[in-house]
């Protein structure tokens, strides 16, 4: 029997912005997450955010299960158009048993309140409600959900608003603000993060990679990204075990 293929949700008038990130979170969730240990659909986090939105086309086409990584470019992919929902990633470095995991979901601001959409293998470590009043809280109640799984939370990496513009040849920035946490005092990272946060809302920040993107094209080179020998990207998820 042919799997049925989930369809794409689409944004209706009557709904509120918390009912469409749920619609969205639950498409996500028919997809449901990739055991397999091979990924279906490479993601190079340098590729300009136009790339990276044609991989997340091919998601829907093909409805193959996705992992944290692919479940942040969908996330982007599906609030486009949507200017009233801000989205950044959230980057999580955690130690269990002797080893080191790397977990990623998509942060979303809205109205006052933050939020997340994601896949995780955890039904707390993915998506969580629209209701956190600032960023700090957000990322604690991760922190605290990592603890059931005994995870110590090492290092929290934010990046900036990714632009709605689903053709910008600018990469996503995935961490413009990076805090060791297991080294901090909660109330220097509640500081940290509030600041980040403020910034982020007054649009002040400017992505890092933007500035080596002028360089590169003032100097007449093309601005695709570079293949490195390695693929770290592949790796965040493959081994999140969250």
């Amino acid at each position: 029997v042919q799997p049925s293929v989930p369809p794409v949700p689409n944004y209706k008038l009557c709904m509120s912005i918390p009912e469409w990130l749920q619609a969205i979170q639950t498409y996500m969730k028919m997809l449901q997450y990739n055991h397999t240990g091979t990924q279906f659909f490479e993601i190079r986090k340098t590729r300009p955010l136009s790339g990276l939105m044609e991989t997340a086309r091919e998601m829907t086409r093909e409805s193959l299960p996705i992992k944290c990584l692919e479940a942040v470019i969908l996330g982007i992919y599906l609030t486009n158009g949507q200017p009233s929902v801000e989205r950044f990633p959230i980057s999580f470095k955690t130690h269990f048993s002797g080893n080191y995991f790397h977990h990623v979901v998509l942060g979303i601001y809205c109205n006052g309140r933050y939020g997340s959409l994601g896949m995780s293998r955890r039904s707390d470590l993915m998506d969580k409600p629209l209701t956190y009043r600032t960023l700090s809280d957000l990322i604690f109640e991760f922190e605290d959900s990592y603890k059931k799984y005994l995870h110590s939370v090492k290092k929290v990496k934010i990046g900036l608003y990714v632009p709605h513009e689903p053709h910008s040849f600018q990469p996503i920035e995935w961490k413009q603000l990076v805090l060791n946490v297991s080294k901090m005092m909660r109330t220097d990272v509640r500081k940290e993060l509030e600041k980040f946060a403020r910034d982020m809302r007054m649009k002040i920040l400017k992505p890092s990679s933007a500035h080596s993107a002028v360089k590169e094209r003032s100097r007449g080179k093309s601005l695709s990204p570079r293949r490195r020998p390695a693929s770290p990207q592949r790796r965040p998820c493959r081994r999140d075990k969250s």
